[in-house]
């Protein structure tokens, strides 16, 4: 079947076989999704860690997509022990104004917890290698870093996972 009028798309003209092809892009998953456990600590004072997530590229600057504290202090007294997830601190924490909006959220209980992301929060712009990096750390506690690499563009379904020995379980990275 052919079609001889073109489509008009936001005030330009486009033929419709470009139309058709659009979807072709779509094949490129735009999300990807974490699951992080944090496991069930058997000590006698038991506080939910400060997690910090963010991704790094050669080259470029560290860009946090998650922070976890205790962002409902009064006087945001939760900001004063941001600095004790040291690495995420070092990279990029020590330079935000908190609470940042888009990525600030409340300490977790002990579980797993489902987070996603965009392309464009993880500042995945430009293909090539990324890591996905997750921090925790727990007042009377310790502290834990896991690294996830991944490439840019994605295949859905592909992802990465790493398992913690102390403050984080196993994390998992898919993309859909």
């Amino acid at each position: 079947m052919q079609l001889s009028t073109p489509a008009r798309i936001l005030g330009g003209t486009i033929g419709l076989g470009a139309v058709f092809a659009a979807p072709a892009f779509a094949a490129d998953p735009g999300t990807m999704d974490v699951t992080i456990n944090i496991p069930r600590l058997k000590v006698a004072e038991y506080h939910k860690p400060y997690v910090a997530i963010w991704v790094e590229k050669a080259g470029a600057k560290a860009k946090t997509v998650a922070v976890w504290y205790d962002y409902d202090m009064k006087a945001n007294e939760g900001t004063k022990w941001l600095r004790d997830v040291r690495q995420w601190w070092r990279a990029a924490g020590r330079s935000m104004t908190f609470p940042a909006n888009g990525i600030t959220g409340a300490t977790r209980a002990p579980g797993a917890h489902k987070v996603s992301f965009s392309r464009a929060q993880l500042g995945a712009t430009a293909p090539g290698a990324y890591t996905l990096v997750i921090e925790a750390a727990r007042e009377v506690g310790g502290r834990e870093l896991l690294r996830i690499p991944f490439t840019w563009p994605a295949k859905a379904g592909a992802g990465g996972r790493a398992a913690g020995t102390t403050e984080l379980g196993a994390v998992s990275v898919a993309f859909r």
